[in-house]
């Protein structure tokens, strides 16, 4: 039997394992809210990382030495790659910004959400046609909802559908000027997202505008614009 120690066998399998921790505990620590949101998203990019390095040392040590030699290496780089591969694929042509509306003109404002501790200090505006332009190039679909109701029960239908909606927390309801607030908090890795959802009069109905701003990173991933979709849908349903 070859003596997986040979050719730099044993620091590759070593650094998948390594890789394969860090994979693994960045969503999990971060879940069970012991570290926060971005340092657990980062852990878990270093697994990729670190697995990708893994699977090209392993590769590099079974041309040279076979495949018996390298195997454990390659296996573990390989399963980690793989999925972070998968798991990052959706976000791979979405654009670089973490604000999005249905209104890019006239999008919903943050009231409440400015005062919460974590938004200390943030600029809760909207950023304007620098996000404006990039979201309509890549979110084509994102458009105010129409509702076939007046603004009052339009509103009221909207609030119901918001406190139904997992993971979302409403913060502010505000029947006078049918507009709401809340805080969207994602499975995994715990990050926390502020939304905000008006009601307007159109004609003799309604038109449901919102807007969906991440609190961490540069890029949301294509999260806001899932958000949007997914409530309308059921708002529509």
């Amino acid at each position: 039997m070859a003596d997986t120690t040979e050719g730099g066998a044993r620091p590759a399998l070593i650094l998948g394992a390594v890789s394969v921790a860090c994979f693994l505990a960045g969503p999990l620590l971060s879940t069970a809210d012991l570290v926060p949101p971005m340092a657990g998203f980062v852990l878990f990019a270093l697994g990729g990382l670190l697995a990708v390095l893994t699977f090209v040392i392993a590769l590099v040590i079974a041309a040279r030495r076979g495949f018996t030699v390298a195997g454990p290496a390659f296996v573990l780089g390989l399963l980690v790659t793989g999925t972070f591969a998968v798991i990052a694929m959706p976000g791979r042509d979405v654009p670089r910004i973490n604000d999005i509306t249905t209104d890019t003109a006239n999008p919903p404002q943050f009231i409440v959400a400015g005062t919460i501790p974590a938004n200390q200090g943030r600029d809760m505006r909207y950023p304007g046609p620098t996000f404006a332009d990039q979201q309509r190039a890549f979110y084509t679909d994102l458009a105010g909802l129409p509702l076939d109701m007046p603004p009052d029960a339009a509103f009221q239908k909207v609030l119901a559908a918001a406190r139904q909606m997992p993971d979302w927390e409403v913060i502010r309801s505000d029947q006078a000027t049918h507009t709401l607030e809340g805080v969207a908090t994602s499975k995994w890795f715990h990050f926390k997202d502020d939304f905000v959802i008006e009601v307007r009069p159109d004609g003799t109905g309604s038109l449901v505008q919102m807007r969906s701003k991440s609190r961490d990173g540069r890029s949301d991933l294509g999260a806001n614009a899932a958000r949007i979709r997914k409530f309308f849908g059921k708002l529509q349903s």
